[in-house]
Order: C-alpha cells, then sequence, then structure tokens
C-alpha cells in the first residue's frame, strides 16, 4: 500500500512540477527583508512556482493551503522538532497566517501589531505597533485580534483594528502611507488580511452586530487611494443606489434596514482567480441577527450570507449565490473560498468549495455561481440539506425561533465552522476541515432596541445563558465538541474524522508530505496522514493553537510554522463551554519546526486556582434577574456568557471591586478605559451597575457553592 501510494505521489509531484511546481530553496541575504518585499503580481499569481515560500494568505490565489514541499512527510515524523520560537507582548488571541518570501516572515498579531523576523532563525528583523487605542477594542464582537497582512512591491500592508489599511517599508517596518477605511462615528473593525490583486489592495471589516453596512474596498498599492467600493447591502433607499446591483437588492428588504445597518460584513474571505478575472468575497450575516428586527416583513436580504464575484479593477457586480436566505443565526458565508479545478462527471469544471458556518459544503461554478452540489459536512438541525432546484436550504420548523421555548438550533453562531482555515489537498482529493458542534437557543428578544456600546442581536440573551441546573448543564456541555473532517468534496461525504474533546481547534495545511497540521485547543500541534488520518506527530505547545499554519524552505531545510495563543470570540464569550478543552492559558509565541529541531520551550508557569472570595449574596431575587439581564446584554461579550470568563478577559466573579464602591469608577467611570474598558455611563445607569455587581456576587456564590459540592 505504501509503495503504491508513493508511486502515486511521485507520479502527482512530477505533474505538478510541470505545471510550474520547482522545489528549489531561496538562500538568505545581507538585506533580506528588502528582497522579500520585491513580490510582484505575476508572482503571485505564479506563486506554485515557489513552493519555498508563502507569497500571499492560502499560499496561492487560490487559497487551498496546500504545499507541494515533501521533506517533511509521513515516513519518520518523529524527527520534527522545535526550530526556534518567538515570544510576542500580548495575551489576546492570535489568528495570524504569517507570509514568507525569500527567507523572512512577516505577520500579524493581537492588537493589528507587525513582525517581521529570519524565518530560519526566528531573529527579529523589526516590529511595528499601529496604536491601536485600546478602548476601541469594545467595537470588536470576537477578541482584538488580527488574521494577517499582504506583501508586494517593497511593502508589508495591515489593516487594523480601528479601520486603518497602512502600507510599511518591508525593510524597516516604517509606515510609507496610512489610509482611514471607515466612518470612525460607525463602530467598524478590521481583524482580516488583505489580499493583493492587480496593483490594488482589497480589505473589508467586521461590525455586524455592532450596527454598520458591510462593504468591501480596493486602494491602490502604491500610494493608497481609494479605487472602488462595494457595498454588500443597499442604504436608504431614499437616496440614489451605488449601483444597479443593490437597486435590485434593496427589493429583498423591508422596513427600515438602513438605520440598524443591515451588516453583510466582508470581514474575512476574499479570494482572486487570475485566470477568469474575478474577486469572490464572502459576506457576513445580517445586523441584528433577528431578522424581526432588522427586515419585518421578511426578504430574502441580498447579499447577506452570499459569495459575490465581482470584477477586481471596478468592483462591478458579476454574480452572487446566497447560502442562507433571510439568515438570522449569524450564519456568515465569510469563511475561506477555496478555488479548484476538478473533473465532474467526465467533464473539467471551475468550482469553488466553501464550507460556510450554516454546516453545509458547497461546490460552486466559479465561472457563473450555479450550484453543483451541496451537502451538510456535519449534524445540523436547521435545515436537512439544499433544493438543488433552488439552491435554497430545506429549513426545518425549528429553525426560526419557533415558541415562546425553542428547542436550541445546531449550528449556533460559533458555525459548525469558523474563520479557522481549511485546507484541500489536489493529491488526496480531500478538503481538510476544523469542525465545531456547538448547539445554541435563539429566542426572539421583547422590545429589543439597538445600543451603541452592547452587541445589537436582537436575541434574549438571557434565555441564550448557560442554565445552573446541573443535569441540565451536563447534557448540554455533553453535546459541545469538536472534530478534524477530511471531507472528500466530490462524493460530498467524510472520508475520516478525528473527534475533540471541545470546538475552536485551529486552521488546517495540508502538504505533499502526505500530512495535515493542525494545532488544537487543548494546547497541541499535531499532523496527522492525509490519506488515513493517522496522528503521526504531537506537540505541546502550552496554548491554544488557533490560526492556520504554513511551510517553507530557507537554505534546503523544510519549517513548518503556526502562531499560537488562545483567544478569539469563543473563550472571550463562550463561559463555562470554553472550558471543554482546558483549561488553556494565552501564551503567545510564533512556533516553528525542522526536521531534526533541537530547541525546546521553556516550562510553563504552573496554572494557579484563584479562590473565589465573594462578599454574601444578599440581594432580593428580582435585583439578581434584572442584573443578569443587563450582565448579558453589556458584559457577557467581553466577560463571559453568565459570569464565567473563558480566559482571555477577567472573571468578574473573583475581582477585588465586587465589595467596594470601586466598581461603579470602573463600569461607569471609565478607570480602565486605556485597557479596553470604556465607561459605560451613557447606556448603564447607577441602577443598573448596582444590580450586575448584584448578579455577579450571587454567580461567584453560586460557584463557590458548586465547587464545595464538587469536593
Amino acid at each position: 500500500m505504501r509503495e503504491r501510494r508513493a508511486g502515486v505521489v511521485a507520479i502527482v509531484l512530477g505533474v505538478l512540477v510541470l505545471q510550474g511546481y520547482h522545489f528549489s530553496t531561496a538562500g538568505e541575504t545581507k538585506s533580506q527583508a528588502a528582497v522579500s518585499a520585491s513580490v510582484s503580481d505575476a508572482q503571485i499569481v505564479k506563486a506554485d512556482s515557489q513552493p519555498e515560500n508563502w507569497l500571499t494568505y492560502g499560499r496561492t490565489y487560490s487559497e487551498q493551503r496546500f504545499s507541494p514541499l515533501h521533506a517533511v512527510d509521513d515516513r519518520d515524523p518523529g524527527r520534527l522538532g522545535l526550530a526556534w520560537y518567538f515570544d510576542l507582548d500580548t495575551h489576546r488571541g492570535q489568528e495570524a497566517t504569517p507570509i514568507v518570501v525569500d527567507g523572512a516572515m512577516y505577520f500579524s498579531t493581537a492588537w493589528s501589531k507587525v513582525f517581521a523576523l529570519n524565518a530560519a532563525t526566528g531573529a527579529r528583523l523589526w516590529s511595528y505597533d499601529p496604536k491601536v487605542p485600546r478602548q476601541w477594542g469594545a467595537n470588536a464582537c470576537c477578541d482584538a485580534v488580527n488574521r494577517g497582512v499582504a506583501v508586494w512591491q517593497g511593502k508589508i500592508y495591515v489593516g487594523t483594528l480601528d479601520g486603518r489599511l497602512i502600507a510599511l517599508d518591508a525593510a524597516t517596518g516604517k509606515p510609507v502611507w496610512e489610509q482611514l477605511t471607515i466612518d470612525p462615528k460607525w463602530r467598524y473593525t478590521i481583524t482580516g488580511a488583505p489580499r493583493i490583486v492587480k496593483g490594488k489592495v482589497i480589505i473589508g471589516n467586521g461590525g455586524a452586530e455592532m450596527g454598520v453596512r458591510g462593504y468591501v474596498s480596493a486602494y491602490d498599492a502604491q500610494t493608497g487611494k481609494q479605487v472602488w467600493r462595494f457595498y454588500t447591502v443597499p442604504g436608504d433607499p431614499s437616496k440614489p443606489f451605488e449601483s444597479p446591483a443593490l437597486e435590485k437588492a434593496a427589493k429583498t428588504w423591508t422596513g427600515e434596514w438602513w438605520k440598524s445597518g443591515g451588516g453583510g460584513t466582508v470581514w474575512d474571505s476574499i479570494v482572486y482567480d487570475p485566470e477568469l478575472d474575478l474577486l469572490y468575497i464572502g459576506v457576513g450575516n445580517g445586523g441584528p441577527w433577528n431578522q424581526k428586527y432588522r427586515s419585518p416583513k421578511g426578504g430574502d436580504n441580498l447579499f447577506l450570507s452570499s459569495i459575490v464575484a465581482l470584477k477586481p479593477d471596478t468592483g462591478e457586480y458579476v454574480w452572487h449565490y446566497q447560502e442562507t436566505p433571510a439568515e438570522m443565526w449569524d450564519y456568515t458565508a465569510s469563511q475561506q473560498i477555496t478555488l479548484a479545478d476538478v473533473t465532474i462527471g467526465s467533464q473539467p469544471r471551475k468550482v469553488i468549495f466553501h464550507a460556510p458556518k450554516n454546516g453545509i459544503f458547497y461546490v460552486i461554478d466559479r465561472t457563473d455561481g450555479a450550484l453543483i452540489s451541496a451537502q451538510p459536512f456535519t449534524d445540523i438541525n436547521w435545515a436537512t440539506g439544499v433544493d438543488m432546484k433552488t439552491g435554497r436550504p430545506l429549513e426545518t420548523a425549528l429553525a426560526r425561533y419557533p415558541g415562546p421555548d425553542p428547542a436550541p438550533v445546531v449550528p449556533g453562531p460559533l458555525g459548525a465552522h469558523s474563520w479557522q482555515p481549511m485546507s484541500y489537498s489536489p493529491l488526496t482529493g480531500l478538503v481538510y476541515i476544523p469542525v465545531n458542534d456547538v448547539g445554541f437557543k435563539y429566542k426572539s428578544a421583547e422590545n429589543f432596541e439597538a445600543k451603541n456600546l452592547a452587541a445589537n442581536y436582537g436575541i434574549d440573551v438571557v434565555a441564550a445563558g448557560m442554565p445552573q441546573d446541573p443535569k441540565i448543564k451536563k447534557a448540554i456541555l455533553d453535546t459541545v465538541k469538536g472534530k478534524l473532517v477530511a471531507w472528500d468534496p466530490l462524493q460530498q461525504k467524510p472520508a475520516w474524522t478525528v473527534e475533540r474533546p471541545g470546538p475552536w481547534n485551529g486552521g488546517t495545511l495540508a502538504t505533499a508530505g502526505n500530512l495535515v497540521f493542525e494545532g488544537t485547543a487543548a494546547g497541541r500541534f499535531e499532523a496527522y496522514r492525509a490519506d488515513t488520518g493517522e496522528k503521526v506527530w504531537s506537540f505541546d505547545a502550552q496554548t491554544g493553537v488557533m490560526a492556520g499554519p504554513v511551510t517553507y524552505t530557507v537554505n534546503g531545510e523544510q519549517y513548518v510554522a503556526v502562531l499560537a495563543g488562545w483567544g478569539g470570540v469563543f473563550p472571550l464569550v463562550a463561559g463555562e463551554v470554553a472550558f471543554k478543552s482546558g483549561p488553556v492559558r494565552n501564551v503567545s509565541r510564533m512556533l516553528a519546526f525542522k526536521l531534526d529541531g533541537k530547541a525546546s520551550l521553556p516550562p510553563p508557569p504552573p496554572l494557579e486556582e484563584p479562590l473565589l472570595n465573594p462578599p454574601p449574596s444578599t440581594a432580593s431575587a428580582a435585583t439578581i434577574l434584572h442584573g443578569e439581564a443587563v450582565y448579558q446584554r453589556f458584559c457577557a461579550a467581553c466577560h463571559g456568557d453568565v459570569a464565567v470568563s473563558g480566559g482571555v478577559l477577567p472573571d468578574l466573579r473573583y475581582s477585588t471591586t465586587l465589595a467596594n464602591e470601586r466598581w461603579f469608577k470602573i463600569v461607569r467611570d471609565g478607570e480602565y478605559q486605556s485597557m479596553g474598558m470604556v465607561p459605560f455611563a451613557k447606556e448603564v445607569s447607577q441602577q443598573d451597575a448596582t444590580d450586575i455587581r448584584a448578579y455577579v456576587i450571587f454567580r461567584a456564590n453560586q460557584s463557590l457553592n458548586e465547587a464545595g459540592a464538587k469536593r
């Protein structure tokens, strides 16, 4: 069997070489950083001819995250060892994919910082801090994360959390130009990686739950001047529409959607096909989530939860496919778009592979947006599948918040697949997907009113909280899992699956060495045989690993690197559910591995169990109930569901301010504003703050009693 597989790999690799894959390596130079910056459009188009480099976010424009490198393979994976590590100066979530060119590595970290390292040694070349105001973090739904940079013609490009697009000199890290891409009166953020297409920097933004209108923009890569902008949802119909496409889209909306923004942010996936000269964007969820408050008389609400094809020169609309019409579950289509050329029914097809949040794997013709096939890639209950005649999902009766006490919907807003990159191997024909299995109780909020200092979901956030009845809680936690799924996109079925104790595991990398690499939420970095799923190597990363790995060569040696650091929306918001994989600390580092690597990480400090010592809970049931409602609306998005932190930000149950008046200086007056805790006085009254404290004291005592009972 091994001999047969080795023969097949050799044949396929030979074909790859004929198609332009060359297994040469780049040597170091004295002006390494400056040389690395000479990347051109043509080089990115022909990125497959430079497998020693990782030139763009998904390695190539197709974003398959497959590398032809094979010196590190499944025959002797035990030789893979740590080559070097680089400690970071922030303890928030790390989601970036590094770019590696000619022996230099460029990557972003939390708070939109940028680093350049020697890719062979980890030595710092330079670093840059855009000094994002920490209070802007209150506008970020999902931690102060950043997923990467772009490299082109002597410059490094990064989007910042506060909405700026910055070009840096690749040799020095000094700013060349800066462009504000948002109107700062709206709560936009940028967490996604820019893409370079035909001399333009393409960037989107986030903030659908914060009351914004989504768009994607193109800027001249040399000057920073805006070239075009495509809005993903229509604006105020009393004003001229920006394009005929938006005029048509407006007919799928009702009410006064523009007053709440509408959502539809392009916060992650942006992919270019140079052969068809089309740019594909993944459009996000509606804002608010609940369509009752966004578009009260229904409608499909284009272009929410859609893949949209645009002309990269002008931003002109070409076609779209809406995966989740009338979206109301945070089912974004922002997840990675992967391009592939495959044979279906003896006919060559140019396709998109897509595994969005809604749990259905789509194969779409990328020339015209026609649906080829669609099947659930994990267990879902909001739909049974997709009607192949209409392309619409076949929704179940429990999908749209039915009745006063609706059952949980699977998947929830975490998605069956979130931003963590998947990969596709042309050798195995499989797509490797990090899957989340987490349900959620969607109940429509009564008398919903949008707020400026809260996420605006339009759902009952108390009903969505974790119940504290031990039996109910255990039953819920038992359903929360994660897995790595090797999906056959043509047969539309799994080839193999690796079960995980919890969700929010890392992105994947497939290589010609018959390996798939993935980090885990539990703090491991692992390799599996790409054809069978057999685990062949594992490394203790000392922290959760969420980002997508890369591989490259320097001086003939192949390296595998991944950015490690626990965080993001799941541990930020999910409370006790986040412990399914842990407990996990944040130790933010870049890790690089090679054959016979001899480096080692320093021993981690012991995890110290904090002691609960709350004041007695004396508030009335009505006060606690009101405090819970206000906490869930204004506090849970950062400090965790039902006052349980997942470890990213402080757990308020342990706060020393529960027993003194300093609580109000922090909550209402902004004493910690420089650290990101903005003042809430405009929307949280003195009584609200008092009741929140009463609720947190109640929860602290409840947790203390629960811990005592377990002993």
